[in-house]
């Protein structure tokens, strides 16, 4: 017995040792210089071999070197999310790794590689095989550039110093028997192993130092500070250098909390007893911090803002101050508290990171303040108080984020990589989908389980590193039932919940009826007893009594309801209610003006002032009609009337629209819809166009490719009234299009494919263009577009079916065309990207054979002026084919919105010097907001 006691207490010292000495370790001596914003490095990096694997390399992170080049991985996501900055940034704002130098300790130089595609990570060539258990030590000198901060918030400010992010090379995470190699795409979630930090540090005697790691020393002469830092068990480090201190710090029984979080004024006081709160709410509900000290700062809420909350202008926030700076507050340090606690692979495991943290924030807002709305005192005022919005709660704001995101068939499973996500869902709605999935199943199981759970899990992370199945199994340890639907169909699918009520039938004593499911997901559902709005009763009903016969006593309720509170992440709220009541409704209608969400409870139309305008109608103002909110609807509708000041009629526009959404496929939407419009295309004269169509949607299997593929099948009948002012204005006509576009953007690039076969019995067309754009190093853009279009027979003898050369024939009606019977005045100027797309007036205007033209325009000094070129062939019938060119200055102001095109050379000789030049200029001004709103929503999704 003694000596099987000797051996476990060898065991025991043995893995104490182990863990407490065997970790990776790093001594950094680091000068400072605050005007170059440069970091000169003198690193030891001691690597131990923890691993059960022989190994002859070792690969370091340098997350700092993403910045040096615009084709890394950070620069490409950039580019991929219409972030310009980085890509229009001089090499100074810009950082890297630069000299960098390894030797061991004998000074013989190891071999290193970087790649081109990856340059954030470098992979280090041993001179020895490196076992099990064994030790190495590599000396590292090298220059760390820091970049800007208007890239990711992190960097060197303008005026005030610098909060740099990943500036130092540390060994990767090891796991599965190899190094994890991950690229900086501005996600936060660098996987570096577990080092111990001795950090000597020299900076400007006048700036001072923040870091949540322990000051062991601090010595200040007149030129320089000296401060040496240490950490232990850390994946990383928050160092933060200023000339004048924006922190203050607050100690909350053993740790101190730095933070600089902004806020407008309030009592010091108030703002100390929140940050307690905070801190220690989350101590009691996921665990103890395993640091004395944590940073908590402004550029860390603003790369991850409370969404919602940050939107508003600071005049219009309906939140008082302390309640503003509680919010910002406890977002970001659950999400350092969290980063720093929890050992798991952020990129692969990212939904575990989310969920705890917005399942704390809503037990933190139950416990604290459970009376808030989502629009705060907003909703106490009258103009507000209808609205859908300004009636819920603060937490179930959370659901309808994520729901955006579901009903436009964008969402994305909660276990998908962190960098195959796209940004909305990355900042907002996967994260918010976790939070309210452990909410969801933290209410099923009852007795606060996933809270508990997620306490175990925390003080799991203290012995090493985890990963999702130690929390699915801790869960299902705690769990009296079987939750592998949680995993399945919650985390792992984007399936979508939907269950509505089947067979009914009741009597005065109880109610029969089956619950349905419309997806294919089987999850628990709660159902609901309401009377005058009050919950009866509440009962889970389990996966084994969907799709059966169940009795309820009645107990006077009016309604059943499924999912009333919205703890299950479903699909469609709209058919869970069953009216008991003979004559009423199930959701009665209500009439909303302006936008709203949409509320489950009711049946929405919502009306809204519109104002539209051409040259012969005038402005028009009117309403638009509609039963769709926020969400897309299978079924959607607007009818939008206007009255017509120039003309004293009534016009407008109509459409009919159906959805289908397909989920696992390439085709995800198909609409089918019918539209009508009736407007005035002279000032005598009106058109009625009415158009069924089939759109096809196709998307890449990457929801991040930006490539966008649709296939539009439309039959236009237009009827045109006779005008006296225009020539072969009283053509009536029907015409079959077929449309396929092949489109993909990003800042760097753009390419475009179109092609439009048209047929009717005058005629028949087809036509094809192809754009491409490009940003080079330089910041300079090259555009180059080709048009070619062909009859394939013609037996009209007018010229309203031609294609144009300089100004769109628009005979389907298709562009908002401001004057299109006009050609004199400011009107007649507005240019279309479309046909020949020419910007001199040339002759031969149309053409009623065939055409092909190329466009070409390249930016100068400026990247907003460009300089244009067109050229082209144009034949007619029974005319010698006729070449026509032309060549100016384009003013870029809002690409593709707001532009103006200035003749300089063409076919009609110099025009610069011609009578009536200013007839000449032409221009591109959208006047529609919903095209507008696409410069924001394709940044997100």
């Amino acid at each position: 017995m003694k000596t099987h006691g000797k051996i476990i207490l060898f065991i025991i010292v043995l893995l104490v040792f182990h863990k407490q000495y065997a970790q990776h370790h790093s001594k950094i001596a680091v000068a400072v210089d605050m005007n170059a914003n440069i970091l000169t490095i003198d690193q030891e990096i001691t690597f131990y071999n923890q691993t059960n694997d022989t190994l002859t390399s070792i690969v370091l992170n340098d997350w700092n070197n993403a910045f040096s080049d615009r084709n890394s991985p950070l620069g490409k996501r950039f580019s991929d999310e219409f972030y310009n900055k980085f890509h229009m940034a001089q090499a100074e704002e810009r950082g890297g790794t630069i000299n960098l130098i390894i030797e061991d300790k004998d000074k013989n130089v190891f071999t290193w590689e970087r790649t081109q595609k990856n340059p954030d990570y470098i992979e280090v060539i041993l001179h020895r095989i490196l076992a099990p258990g064994q030790k190495v030590k590599l000396h590292l000198t090298y220059v760390s550039k820091i970049p800007s901060n208007k890239f990711t918030k992190y960097g060197h400010f303008e005026k005030n110093g610098m909060h740099p992010k990943n500036w130092f090379l540390t060994p990767a995470r090891y796991e599965n028997q190899q190094f994890i190699k991950y690229s900086n795409e501005n996600l936060d979630d660098i996987a570096n192993g577990i080092s111990d930090f001795d950090i000597d540090l020299k900076i400007p005697s006048k700036s001072v130092v923040t870091s949540d790691l322990a000051v062991t020393n601090l010595v200040q002469t007149e030129k320089e500070t000296h401060v040496n830092l240490s950490g232990q068990n850390r994946t990383d480090f928050e160092l933060i250098i200023e000339n004048e201190s924006s922190y203050r710090s607050y100690k909350i029984g053993d740790l101190e909390v730095m933070t600089n979080i902004s806020s407008a004024r309030f009592d010091d006081s108030l703002k100390a007893a929140i940050i307690k709160r905070v801190v220690d709410f989350s101590g009691t509900n996921i665990g103890q911090y395993p640091f004395r000290k944590i940073v908590v700062s402004e550029e860390d809420y603003e790369k991850n803002p409370f969404y919602g909350l940050n939107q508003l202008p600071k005049f219009m926030r309906p939140f008082h101050s302390d309640f503003i700076f509680e919010i910002k507050f406890l977002k970001t340090y659950l999400n350092n508290f969290l980063k720093n606690s929890l050992l798991l692979d952020s990129r692969k495991d990212n939904w575990i990171y989310d969920g705890i943290q917005i399942f704390t924030m809503m037990n933190y807002i139950d416990h604290y303040h459970p009376e808030s709305k989502m629009m705060g005192s907003a909703s106490k005022y009258f103009l507000f108080r209808g609205f859908k919005m300004a009636q819920i709660d603060f937490n179930e704001q959370y659901s309808y984020y994520y729901m955006l995101m579901a009903r436009k068939n964008l969402d994305q499973p909660l276990n998908a990589p962190k960098n195959t996500l796209i940004k909305y869902n990355v900042q907002i709605a996967n994260k918010y989908k976790a939070g309210l999935s452990l909410h969801y199943l933290d209410d099923y199981l009852g007795n606060d389980l996933v809270l508990s759970g997620i306490q175990q899990f925390h003080k799991l992370n203290k012995d090493g590193q985890t990963d999702r199945d130690d929390f699915e199994n801790i869960l299902k340890s705690k769990a009296s039932k079987n939750i592998d639907w949680f995993f399945k169909y919650i985390i792992d699918s984007r399936k979508p919940i939907d269950y509505k009520f089947g067979d009914f039938s009741k009597t005065q004593e109880s109610i029969t009826f089956s619950v349905k499911k419309k997806g294919v997901p089987l999850v628990p559902m709660p159902i609901f007893g309401i009377k005058d709005k009050q919950i009866v009763f509440k009962k889970w009903l389990e996966t084994n009594e969907i799709d059966t016969t169940l009795t309820f006593e009645r107990k006077s309720i009016d309604k059943l309801v499924l999912n009333y509170n919205n703890e299950v992440p479903e699909f469609n709220l709209r058919n869970n209610w069953k009216s008991l009541n003979t004559v009423s409704l199930n959701r009665p209608l209500k009439m909303t003006f302006f936008q709203d969400f949409e509320d489950p409870h009711r049946s929405q139309l919502f009306y809204v002032p519109t104002l539209f305008f051409n040259k012969y109608d005038g402005f028009a103002p009117g309403i638009s009609f509609y039963n769709y909110s926020f969400f897309d609807k299978p079924f959607m509708f607007s009818l939008n009337p206007m009255y017509s000041i120039n003309t004293k009629s009534i016009i407008g526009s109509y459409s009919l629209i159906f959805n289908k959404y397909l989920r696992e496929t390439r085709l995800y939407n198909m609409r089918y819809s019918l539209n009508g419009s009736y407007y005035h295309y002279a000032s005598d004269a009106a058109y009625l166009k009415l158009y069924p169509s089939l759109s096809l949607y196709f998307r890449e299997p990457s929801y991040r490719d930006n490539r966008k593929q649709a296939l539009f099948l439309k039959y236009n009948i237009i009827y045109k009234e006779p005008s006296a002012t225009v020539i072969d204005s009283t053509d009536n006509y029907s015409i079959l299009s077929l449309k396929y576009s092949n489109i993909k953007t990003e800042i760097t690039s753009h390419v475009k494919f179109l092609t439009d076969v048209q047929l009717s019995g005058y005629f028949g067309k087809v036509s094809a263009e192809i754009e491409y754009r490009k940003l080079f190093n330089d910041n300079r853009y090259f555009n180059v577009r080709g048009f070619a279009g062909t009859f394939l027979y013609n037996t009209n003898n007018t010229e309203n079916y031609n294609f144009g050369v300089a100004r769109v024939n628009d005979y389907m009606f298709e562009y908002s065309v401001y004057a299109r019977s006009d050609t004199t005045g400011i009107l007649s100027q507005q240019y279309v990207m479309a046909q020949g797309a020419f910007k001199s007036f040339v002759n031969p205007s149309q053409s009623n054979q065939w055409l092909a033209t190329t466009n070409l325009s390249y930016s100068l000094l400026w990247n907003w002026v460009d300089a244009y070129a067109d050229f082209g062939f144009i034949k007619n019938k029974g005319i010698q084919g006729e070449f026509v060119y032309d060549s100016g200055i384009r003013l870029n102001l809002v690409q593709d919105y707001f532009e103006l095109f200035f003749p300089v050379y063409s076919s009609n000789g110099f025009e610069v010097t011609q009578k009536n030049y200013d007839e000449k200029i032409r221009f591109i001004f959208v006047f529609n907001p919903k095209s507008l709103i696409n410069l924001f929503t394709r940044k997100w999704f």
